[in-house]
This record gives structure tokens, sequence and C-alpha cells, in this order.
């Protein structure tokens, strides 16, 4: 069972389509399941403020070695803390998430993602394949980084390390390629 964690706000409905997964906050689920999706829209936390009574249950089963899969704010929520707010990341990584120099630069629309490191994720989908993104906040370049796209500066749009996958696009918005990739992360074993 794939537990995609609700967080209230985001497009849930077309990754569970794909993913034929469970949408919850329930800790007994959460806790039951063979892989887990986070998806992200909204602020680092406002985010955090909601999966309180379930955190230490998603970092346990991170750290038992269930396949994690982080989109957009559910990458950003892997590390010790974002320039966005105060809260305290899962601290999977070290590191902060930045802002976009600019105030005013959003990353919104379509962009490619340069294949740094072949992980199964990337499956059937070509390098420089295009993908959705809308964020303000990045992710530097670091050793788990699998995929790079630039928008202002050269970011992280994706990374792995063991069973953590997390993407700074939404492949819930990006057709055929996201499709795949959603499909993939589903058929790991």
């Amino acid at each position: 069972m794939i537990s995609i964690i609700d967080i209230k706000t985001g497009n849930v409905s077309n990754i569970n389509k794909v993913l034929n997964g469970v949408v919850t906050l329930d800790p007994y689920t959460i806790e039951k399941s063979d892989k887990i999706v986070f998806p992200g829209v909204g602020s680092f936390d406002y985010v955090n403020s909601i999966i309180m009574p379930v955190k230490n249950i998603i970092l346990n089963k991170i750290n038992d070695g269930t396949p994690y899969l982080g989109i957009c704010l559910g990458l950003e929520i892997l590390f010790e803390g974002s320039e966005e707010g105060v809260s305290e990341g899962l601290k999977i990584f070290t590191g902060k998430i930045k802002k976009f120099d600019n105030a005013k630069k959003v990353h919104m629309g379509w962009n490619t993602i340069d294949i740094t490191n072949n992980t199964l994720l990337f499956n059937n989908i070509t390098n420089n394949s295009y993908f959705y993104f809308m964020h303000s906040y990045y992710n530097e370049i670091n050793d788990n980084t699998v995929a790079e796209t630039e928008f202002t500066v050269k970011f992280s749009s994706a990374i792995n390390k063991d069973n953590v996958y997390a993407v700074q696009f939404h492949p819930e918005k990006s057709g055929e390629n996201g499709i795949r990739l959603l499909k993939n992360f589903r058929d790991l074993i």
C-alpha cells in the first residue's frame, strides 16, 4: 500500500490516479505502508504543522528503508530547514532550502532536467525532458543530486539517497514524463 500524505493542499487526486494509494494522515495507515509519497504545495511551516502528529512515523519509516517520494515541498521538508520558515524539517539531508535571490522570482512553468546520475526514478525518461515547476525555493546541488535544472541558478531538481527520492517539479502536472516517473516509483521493489 502507498500512503500519500494528506497535507490538505496540492493536487493529490492526480497523483493517486497513477499510484492507486491512500490519501491519509492516519498514523496507523502510514505505519503499515510499503511506500510513502509526500506531495507539496504550500509553505514550509504550514506543512510542518499539518504533519506534526505523524512526523516521527514518517521519519521512522524512511530510516527503516521504506521508499519515499517527495514532491516539491516534499523534497524541501527532507532538509534541516528552509529560508521560508522557522520550523525544522525531517533532517534526512543536511543543509537549508534557499530562496531565489529576487523576492519576486517564482519558477513556474515547463523546464528541462539534466539527469546527472541515473536512478530508477528516471527509467524510460530521456535526459533534458520537460517537467512542470512551481516554486520559489530550491535545494543547492549536492552529493545526492541526480538531476539539475537552471532558473536564475542551477539547483537540484531531483535528489536520491538509498530509499529516498525527491523531485522539485510536479510530476502530476508533467504529462507523460510525470506519469512515467510516478509509475517508476510505484514499481520499485
